[in-house]
């Protein structure tokens, strides 16, 4: 899933975990995080002083966004988020997300316009 996002501002991660993963994948900087239940969240381009071994907890600053390094640059800049549930097992990672809730106000309620 890729969310807009500026260049050096913050990435957070998404739940309480530890890191699994800090590196470079084909020139591409990365930082994956294994959270329980099986679920690892993954995070690109995103510069990191974190080490594998690192607690983590949700909200946690993991690193900047850097530049986007490959040849889709200016095309998907911004947070590449990925889920996966094992080796090549991608998930949409807004499943992993609580629903918002949403509360509707009776209609006669005080300041609303009735229709």
């Amino acid at each position: 899933m890729d969310l807009p996002l500026k260049l050096n501002a913050p990435v957070l991660a998404a739940g309480d975990g530890v890191v699994a993963f800090v590196g470079t994948v084909a020139g591409t900087p990365v930082i994956s995080i294994d959270h329980p239940g099986g679920i690892r969240t993954t995070y690109q381009p995103v510069r990191s002083d974190l080490k594998a071994g690192d607690n983590v907890t949700e909200g946690h600053i993991i690193g900047r966004l850097a530049r986007a390094t490959s040849h889709f640059a200016g095309e998907h800049d911004g947070l590449h988020w990925g889920a996966l549930t094992g080796p090549d097992k991608y998930i949409d990672p807004l499943t992993l997300l609580e629903p918002p809730r949403i509360r509707l106000k009776p209609v006669d309620a005080p300041g609303r316009r009735r229709f």
